[in-house]
């Protein structure tokens, strides 16, 4: 666990206000941006296991929604991307920054998360963490790579210490991309290949640790689930699960497009989740490594556990 630090008392002249707590002037703090949202808000509740509240700050959009936080002792002042003045008062005093990642498919992502580390520098951050995505790349053929690569550029100029969670294709993602399974008995989709399917409460609970540890985590980490499955290794799990034959059909690209069109997936969705069957098929999320392992001290959730309990 790391010491909690202190910053020379600051002189005010003549005081404009009664003085200050330490925990409100002089504590540096971890802040997490985008706490109300699950990822970032499971970490928030992993570390209030561990270190006192008032050393955690969260930077949310709406205050309201970070009530809970605040009963508890946690720091929560409004701030977004989009309002560099209020994201630089949300992150004052903060020793480490958590920045999530924008999931608005219409934004300029990478504009919108260098507000958050110049923020973050112009605050005194001594480190910024960023939640990107495994295998994130500037000619990925998955739609939001590029903007976690762009993002990461930013940060390796930044002069900052910081680290990328690379986090593996999240688990939950599978209920846009399996399709009707349980009620029709087959998994019809494009064309995939193996995939670190990664539940998200485990790479919240491995970004927490990272934020508490004295070992450096500089630059991309990649954090994965143990294996790696393909859309056929679901379905003979799913078999097994249920009792019943789920059979895997490859759908044609342009079909499954299409159709997904026509049952009403926003077009800029559809075209991100076909580049995942295509990301998928180049081996782009074949990766595994044991660090989220390691971090978690014990073996990251299966698919096999997600798809018994979903």
């Amino acid at each position: 666990m790391r010491r909690t630090l202190r910053r020379a008392p600051r002189r005010r002249h003549p005081p404009a206000a009664p003085a200050q707590t330490r925990t409100e002037r002089n504590a540096l703090m971890i802040v997490v941006t985008g706490a109300t949202g699950a990822l970032n808000g499971a970490t928030v509740e992993h570390l209030l296991k561990h270190v006192p509240a008032e050393r955690i700050g969260v930077s949310v959009r709406d205050v309201a929604k970070a009530q809970h936080f605040a009963d508890r002792g946690v720091r929560v002042r409004q701030g977004s991307y989009e309002d560099p003045a209020a994201l630089r008062h949300s992150f004052e005093d903060a020793e480490q920054v958590l920045l999530v990642s924008t999931n608005n498919p219409h934004a300029n992502a990478p504009a919108l998360h260098s507000a958050g580390i110049e923020a973050a520098i112009a605050a005194g951050a001594q480190r910024i963490l960023y939640t990107s995505h495994q295998a994130a790349s500037n000619d990925s053929l998955f739609a939001a790579a590029p903007a976690h690569a762009a993002t990461e550029e930013l940060l390796a100029e930044s002069g900052v210490k910081w680290t990328s969670l690379r986090n593996g294709f999240y688990t939950h993602s599978l209920a846009w991309l399996l399709g009707p399974w349980r009620e029709t008995d087959v998994i019809a989709a494009p064309a995939d290949g193996p995939v670190s399917w990664t539940d998200r409460a485990d790479a919240a609970e491995a970004a927490a640790t990272i934020l508490l540890s004295d070992r450096p985590f500089d630059g991309p980490v990649t954090l994965t689930a143990g294996e790696a499955v393909t859309f056929d290794d679901i379905a003979t799990r799913a078999s097994k699960i249920t009792g019943r034959e789920i059979q895997r059909v490859t759908v044609p690209d342009e079909q499954w497009l299409t159709e997904r069109l026509q049952t009403g997936t926003p077009e800029p969705m559809a075209h991100m989740l076909l580049g995942f069957f295509h990301a998928a098929r180049a081996g782009h999320f074949a990766e595994v490594t044991p660090l989220l392992t390691e971090l978690l001290d014990r073996e990251p959730r299966t698919i096999t556990a997600h798809l018994t309990n979903t």
